[in-house]
């Protein structure tokens, strides 16, 4: 017999899907999943904070650190289904080298930097949006019901960051300019197939490298944390983007 003035019980959250590369597995926000090995999911990272806090239907998290779009094409997908009620997804910075970019202007000359980036800048304008768009069709296939959300890059450098150890402000400008054309296309392509974009580049506004409250790891070790999100980075930086969004 139901008890007078009992609410109605509150009905569990859509079946999530947390896609996509590094920035969206939690590599640099510690915690990790001993499970999921080398693709270092964290318990900090924002897909599992949401999870945590909303209790979805189900949560498979399959993000993976150094993922490019082919690797979310052929091994991330194999939960989504009809059933599926949101997706979140980061990719395309692994496609446009962003390793290698950082590698170059942190170590490199100003003209090796500016060479880099500039290979990285002509990918992204040239081949990346046809690799997204073959990402983005596939989970629409897979997922015919779900809101997709793909969460973008911050910003690795506050502005002006002149005092910055190692970067100058030419090298410095050209990182930003080259986050911000990387934003500029992928939300492109995220609105072509009717995705949402979570921009995280303004709440991770006065939190990027040599800030002096960073929400992102200068170099670090373990090595693979270096120029990624902390823990604060996801919970402060992504997450309440995801939550405006989901």
């Amino acid at each position: 017999m139901a008890l007078l003035g009992a609410g109605p019980a509150q009905a569990a959250a859509p079946a999530y899907v947390a896609l996509g590369d590094s920035y969206s597995s939690g590599n640099g926000a510690g915690s990790y999943i001993s499970s999921s090995g080398d693709c270092h999911r964290s318990n900090n990272a924002y897909p599992a904070r949401w999870a945590a806090a909303n209790g979805p239907a189900s949560f498979s998290f399959a993000a993976c650190s150094g993922a490019r779009t082919a690797d979310v094409t052929s091994g991330q997908l194999g939960a989504l289904n009809a059933s599926t009620g949101l997706v979140t997804i980061s990719i395309g910075g692994n496609d446009a080298g962003f390793a290698d970019v950082m590698a170059a202007c942190v170590t490199g000359s100003e003209s090796t930097c500016l060479n880099r980036v500039a290979q990285a800048r002509t990918f992204i304008t040239g081949t990346l949006p046809g690799r997204l768009n073959t990402v983005y069709g596939a989970i629409r296939s897979r997922a015919p019901n779900a809101r997709v959300v793909v969460m973008g890059y911050p910003r690795m450098y506050i502005e002006p960051s002149w005092w910055c150890p190692g970067i100058g402000e030419t090298k410095r400008e050209a990182i930003n300019d080259t986050a911000d054309l990387l934003a500029s296309v992928i939300s492109a392509r995220a609105a072509a197939h009717g995705f949402a974009f979570g921009d995280v580049r303004s709440t991770f506004n006065s939190h990027e490298l040599c800030s002096g409250d960073d929400w992102l790891h200068d170099l670090a070790l373990p090595s693979w944390e270096s120029y990624h999100p902390t823990a604060t980075g996801h919970g402060s930086g992504y997450l309440p983007v995801l939550n405006a969004l989901d």
